[in-house]
């Protein structure tokens, strides 16, 4: 009898374990605390930069953007010149974002992505140019991680030069 308590008591003891570490897999950090905090006190939650302790934030979100800057839509024509410059900025998510443009957005005619290769054709609906300029469509055109400049100098040189003059658009 005392043995069958043993081993209970070790499969008790195994599956608190086993329970511990799913948790610490499906909610790593600090995550399902602020989760139940916020669960239970409504206050913190309309927050998201306040302390648990109370103490003054040390990060003090500004935005340079009117709330009519950041909800402005704009419409941009797949079947015409507009084209989608991708500016990738280092460190803030830009590859995963790259690749969503490229793989994930539902369109007439998707982009094209081979298994094994990194770029993928994107081109126009019924056309052969394409809408989107970026390492993951048009290669590395202007440089690795070219910034601002460096693309205002270099996108039309290299999109003008994939037309023949007359249909080059206006810019």
């Amino acid at each position: 009898m005392e043995d069958r308590s043993h081993k209970v008591l070790l499969a008790l003891v195994m599956l608190f374990l086993f329970a511990v570490i799913v948790l610490q897999y499906v909610c790593p950090g600090t995550e399902c605390q602020l989760l139940r905090l916020r669960a239970l006190s409504p206050s913190a939650a309309a927050d998201p930069y306040r302390a648990e302790d109370e103490t003054p934030a040390r990060f003090v979100p500004r935005f340079n953007f009117s709330a009519g800057d950041l909800l402005r839509r704009v419409d941009f024509n797949i079947k015409g010149d507009d084209l989608i410059v991708f500016l990738h900025i280092q460190k803030t998510g830009g590859t995963t974002f790259g690749r969503h443009l490229v793989r994930n957005i539902q369109l007439e005619q998707p982009c094209e992505c081979r298994a094994g290769q990194k770029k993928c054709t994107c081109h126009r609906p019924g056309k052969r140019e394409t809408w989107l300029f970026s390492r993951f469509s048009t290669g590395w055109s202007c440089g690795l991680h070219a910034d601002w400049t460096e693309l205002t100098n270099c996108v039309p040189s290299v999109v003008d030069s994939k037309k023949e003059v007359r249909l080059r658009p206006s810019r």
